[in-house]
């Protein structure tokens, strides 16, 4: 049997809860390659500052903060 895949929060923003009303909430996976991925995985992420822009051809996230 291989490893099943399970989905797990890696990241939350609870201080915009606290600072913004929020309407609409969306979901969405990120493309990782190299070294940021085993950063994520050991839950060393920031999003405190970090926001999404949609743009043409997709959606980015700025000011995200992944440790080496």
């Amino acid at each position: 049997m291989g490893k099943e895949k399970t989905n797990r929060l890696i990241a939350n923003n609870k201080k915009a809860y606290h600072d913004y009303f929020i309407e609409d909430k969306y979901e969405a996976g990120i493309e990782l390659v190299g070294t940021e991925v085993k950063s994520l995985r050991m839950g060393k992420c920031s999003i405190k500052e970090s926001f999404v822009r949609i743009e043409d051809d997709g959606m980015y996230i700025h000011g995200m903060h992944i440790s080496p």
